[in-house]
């Protein structure tokens, strides 16, 4: 991680006291807060407290209680919200406007206006495209089992 990264960093400006945000939920290793532009009110970010750049780079050791954290978000948003569901989501460098992890936590109802996923949709060439894409990736997927 870059020094200058984290020193301009709203999210740890934030977890450090320093800015201020509507929290919502705190824990050892994280915190969740109102976004400021929220797709539909309700929509929580979850960040950690220290400056961590992707969800690859968050320790092992913390996916356990991130994914808790997660659901237990999800829970109360969709109930605080009285939503019928919860849309989760997560971009890592394209697409990531604050270099510091975080996840969407945002409440759903049908007719919300928001249209599926956020980027036109593709068809593979074919069934040799897909099985050559897939392949690619267990492969990959494999070099990284523990």
């Amino acid at each position: 991680m870059k020094s200058r990264e984290k020193e301009n960093c709203i999210f740890c400006a934030i977890a450090g006291g320093l800015e201020k945000a509507h929290k919502v939920f705190e824990d050892k290793y994280f915190l969740a807060f109102l976004d400021h532009r929220p797709l539909f009110p309700g929509h929580v970010l979850l960040i950690p407290r220290r400056h961590i750049s992707t969800w690859m780079d968050v320790p092992d050791e913390w996916l356990q209680e991130l994914a808790g954290n997660i659901r237990l978000l999800s829970e109360a948003v969709r109930a605080a919200m009285h939503a019928e569901g919860i849309f989760i989501a997560n971009n890592n460098v394209v697409s990531q406007r604050v270099p510091h992890f975080h996840v969407h936590i945002v409440p759903r109802t049908r007719g919300d206006g928001l249209k599926g996923f956020f980027w036109p949709r593709q068809k593979y060439a074919g069934e040799a495209e897909m099985e050559r894409v897939a392949a690619g990736i267990r492969e990959e997927a494999a070099k990284r089992v523990r």
